[in-house]
């Protein structure tokens, strides 16, 4: 398996890179990884707007170049052409590195994701062991950067948002890895690759017909739990009290503008895609597909998973924040660790 930080370094300085070189082609294959979920954010600023309004029988943008796609340019340069008014008062250190720590989160967690291969080579930067618990501890830090938001803006709904984050995150997080590891159970393995190889073999044959063995299909209760606690981490409906705009004007992000403004909005909208690329890894075979190239499945995966998430916010009203704690501890954990007592127990006996 030819990693991308490889191929880029053979590509540009030829067989033996010394080790400067190997750190100057994974800053590039860096680069070029992390241009994948950026571009998938952009495209949502057109993108969501063309879903919601089809789901909610509008008129979305179709003025501005064809199909009104050029809103994604026309919204970078009204967001970045705004003043940034910071409030009295702030935690400045912490009010400026929130959102960039939120964005950071998610863009790293992509490092050890497999998206298939271009040309024989893994759009891959790394493949440890663990490479599920490191995709799981990165994209919980966007918390610590939700709260530090919530924390420095100096306003009371800000606050709360912020604090509402880190309630959920606790509540939903649980839930989520508990479920992920009876995935593990089944592949015997943390190492992502792995993962997504296991899924590669054939359930069974109908018809002629193989049908292959994503975990999707093979357990679809955990399936069903994790795009639930899914939602919960992304913060899409039912699940987005910490800005509920009904409740706390925006959260978080309320005294947040201009470039601010644009970077915890991109990473929430980065976290919905990484969340979408754990999904497509953990259960529906990766890069897996027939026809198309491996990447190109990867990005239709991730892609599906956003138009879920949107279905859920256009469809799901918004649950009170007592309701959110209660259905994460009392219904999504104690039915997760059921999921993963019955699947440890049928893994046993297969093994047996």
């Amino acid at each position: 398996m030819t990693l991308l930080p490889e191929a880029v370094a053979r590509a540009i300085f030829g067989g033996s890179p010394t080790v400067l070189e190997q750190t100057v082609a994974a800053v590039a294959a860096a680069v070029l990884v992390a241009s994948v979920p950026l571009g998938c954010a952009a495209v949502v600023v057109w993108a969501k707007r063309k879903v919601t309004a089809a789901f909610t029988d509008r008129i979305a943008p179709n003025r501005i170049g064809p199909f009104g796609v050029l809103i994604i340019v026309a919204d970078v340069v009204r967001l970045l052409s705004k003043e940034l008014i910071v409030p009295d008062g702030v935690d400045r250190p912490a009010y400026d590195l929130g959102p960039v720590l939120v964005v950071f989160s998610a863009v790293v967690g992509f490092a050890v994701v497999p998206m298939g291969s271009i040309f024989g080579v893994d759009v891959q930067l790394a493949d440890p062991e663990t490479g599920l618990v490191y995709v799981f501890a990165v994209a919980s830090l966007a918390t610590i950067g939700l709260t530090m938001c919530g924390y420095a803006s100096n306003n009371k709904y800000s606050l709360l948002g912020g604090l509402r984050a880190v309630a959920q995150n606790l509540a939903y997080e649980i839930p989520l890895l508990v479920t992920a590891a009876s995935v593990v159970l089944f592949a015997g393995s943390l190492q992502t690759s792995e993962i997504v190889a296991a899924q590669r073999t054939t359930l069974l044959e109908i018809g002629g017909l193989s049908v292959p063995s994503w975990y999707a299909i093979v357990n679809p209760f955990a399936f069903a739990l994790f795009l639930t606690a899914n939602l919960a981490e992304v913060g899409r409906n039912p699940f987005d009290t910490p800005e509920a705009p009904t409740e706390i004007v925006a959260g978080y992000q309320t005294e947040y503008s201009s470039v601010y403004f644009v970077l915890v909005y991109m990473g929430e909208f980065v976290h919905v895609f990484l969340g979408g690329a754990i999904v497509a890894t953990v259960f529906l075979g990766g890069s897996a597909g027939p026809f198309l190239p491996g990447f190109v499945w990867f990005l239709v995966k991730i892609w599906a998973v956003f138009l879920f998430t949107q279905w859920a916010r256009s469809a799901l009203p918004r649950v009170r924040i007592d309701q959110l704690i209660e259905i994460g501890w009392k219904g999504l954990l104690v039915l997760s660790f059921a999921n993963l007592l019955i699947t440890a127990v049928i893994v046993g006996l297969l093994a047996a």
